[in-house]
């Protein structure tokens, strides 16, 4: 007996393969556990390229691992943030490939309203420390803009108000970028309408509002929500074009305020606020220009009487020009022996300068240059002689390879003239028998048009037994055409048949004329 030998003992206990049992498993967590709803705090947000949502609910004992698929996550209202208590609504089940189990999540709702407030302050507190509600870097609101773009539900009473109160006070141009006010497509639609405007480019076919308006009623928090989100405020605190934010009733406040321009109570109020009442302009602009009127009449009677004061202070006219016209007697009389001095002076120096300039210093110039003249004359012969010599020695080595081009080019000029002899007998044996292959086509299409006709002319109708009536050498095709008509001929197959003229008697009453066809 070897000391090595096991031999297993036996037994009855079953065996499990590891999927079978993880099958098991899950047949039993998800039987018990069909629909479950889970109150816990959330932890490990992640949510892939794939599109969906993991992370973890978690209380003071225990962690629960859950998960949301694309599709679920695009129908959530709210979705879950680290550190927000929340409600979940699922399914349990596991997952065998790291054998743990796990809730597939369909909707998350916040555990309150404490539980959304708490996320609010933890957003809000987040994005002002970036600087996004920093007051030094809102801009002023146009005092009249030319065109408001207001960012709104096109069929709630905020437009019809917006609208009216711009009627009332100073009709404007305005832009509707129609958007959801609430639900899943609310945040990303206003975000995406504030950066619509500001692409738009000044001067386009569509024009750039100079101010930007986004309204909506009031509502709850949760209907709110979608004014808290990040990228609307990211949006608005982004847009070159100066906007005020009017959501809610004066009470209700969201992130959107924070980051816009301006905050107005009301969508009314946000009206209000655009544009001034046109009625108090034209007034003001009427007073003010009564008292600029005024003012210049005043200033222009100040300014008269001013120069009439300054003008009887100035001295006479003949007392101004005196002293000027004795200085001028003076210098008249000074300028002819000024002039005779001036040119005595002129005269001894020219008489020195024509001393100096003697034949002989003439001609040393003259030879000098003439020197001058001879060595830049040998330097250029030398430097065409070089030139020269350099072109014949370029002239010569392309000279030497001419024969060989020369060659080359008569050999491609010979193969070339061979194959255009090849391709011209081609085309000439193709234009021999290109009228006769025509004709034969020409033929056959003439017989089969031929055939046509014969089966569709209406000989062919006249043998399966049918027959032409003609009236007076018309073709008849009614029965009052033919009692009309003086004569009648049926063609048949074989020939035709002639009736001859009808009687013109009108038939007797309740029945048809003797010997009539009819």
């Amino acid at each position: 007996m070897d000391m090595f030998e096991d031999t297993p003992a036996p037994s009855n206990s079953p065996e499990f393969t590891v999927s079978e049992l993880s099958g098991a498993v899950k047949k039993v967590i998800e039987g018990e556990f069909g629909l479950v709803r889970v109150r816990g705090e959330v932890g490990r947000v992640s949510r892939p390229a794939s599109g969906h949502l993991y992370f973890a609910l978690k209380d003071d004992r225990a962690s629960l691992d859950a998960v949301s698929w694309k599709g679920q996550v695009a129908k959530m209202q709210v979705r879950p943030e680290e550190g927000m208590e929340v409600i979940a609504t699922g399914r349990m089940t596991t997952f065998p490939g790291q054998s743990k189990y796990q809730l597939i999540v369909d909707d998350v709702a916040p555990a309150g309203a404490g539980a959304l407030m708490a996320m609010l302050e933890k957003r809000k507190a987040a994005l002002g420390a970036e600087g996004l509600f920093d007051p030094a870097r809102k801009k002023p609101i146009p005092y009249l803009p030319q065109v408001i773009g207001v960012v709104t539900s096109p069929s709630g009473a905020v437009i019809r108000d917006i609208l009216h109160r711009l009627r009332d006070r100073f009709p404007r141009h305005v832009l509707i970028w129609p958007v959801a006010v609430q639900g899943q497509n609310c945040a990303a639609e206003v975000a995406a309408a504030i950066k619509g405007f500001n692409a738009l480019q000044p001067g386009g076919p569509i024009p750039r509002p100079d101010l930007i308006i986004v309204a909506r009623g009031g509502g709850s928090l949760e209907d709110l929500w979608g004014f808290n989100e990040e990228i609307v405020v990211r949006a608005a605190a982004a847009s070159e074009i100066p906007l005020i934010s009017a959501v809610g009733h004066e009470t209700d406040t969201t992130l959107i305020d924070y980051a816009a321009d301006l905050r107005a109570p009301t969508p009314t109020a946000a009206a209000e606020i655009a544009v001034p009442v046109r009625m108090d302009l034209i007034a003001t602009l009427a007073d003010l220009a009564a008292r600029q009127s005024r003012g210049i009449a005043q200033t222009l009677q100040r300014r008269d009487q001013r120069l009439r004061d300054l003008t009887r202070a100035l001295p006479r006219l003949e007392s101004l020009l005196a002293t000027p016209r004795q200085r001028l007697d003076t210098a008249g009389q000074r300028l002819g022996g000024a002039l005779g001095m001036a040119a005595a002076k002129k005269r001894g120096s020219y008489a020195t300068i024509a001393s100096r300039l003697r034949p002989e210093a003439l001609l040393g110039l003259i030879a000098r240059r003439a020197e001058s003249l001879n060595a830049a004359q040998l330097r250029l012969n030398d430097r065409a002689a070089r030139a020269q010599e350099r072109k014949h020695a370029a002239f010569d080595k392309w000279a030497s390879r001419l024969p060989l081009s020369l060659a080359r080019l008569i050999a491609d000029a010979g193969r070339k003239t061979a194959d255009g002899r090849a391709k011209l007998t081609q085309l000439d044996a193709r234009l021999q028998s290109a009228p006769g292959q025509r004709l034969a086509l020409l033929a056959q299409r003439l017989d089969a048009l031929e055939r046509m006709r014969t089966t569709l002319g209406y000989d062919q109708t006249l043998k399966r037994g049918y027959a032409v009536v003609r009236g007076d050498g018309h073709v008849v095709m009614t029965k009052s055409a033919a009692e009309k008509a003086q004569t009648l001929e049926i063609e048949f197959s074989d020939g035709r048949l002639s009736l001859g003229p009808r009687p013109t008697k009108k038939p007797k009453p309740g029945g048809f004329e003797q010997g009539s066809l009819f």
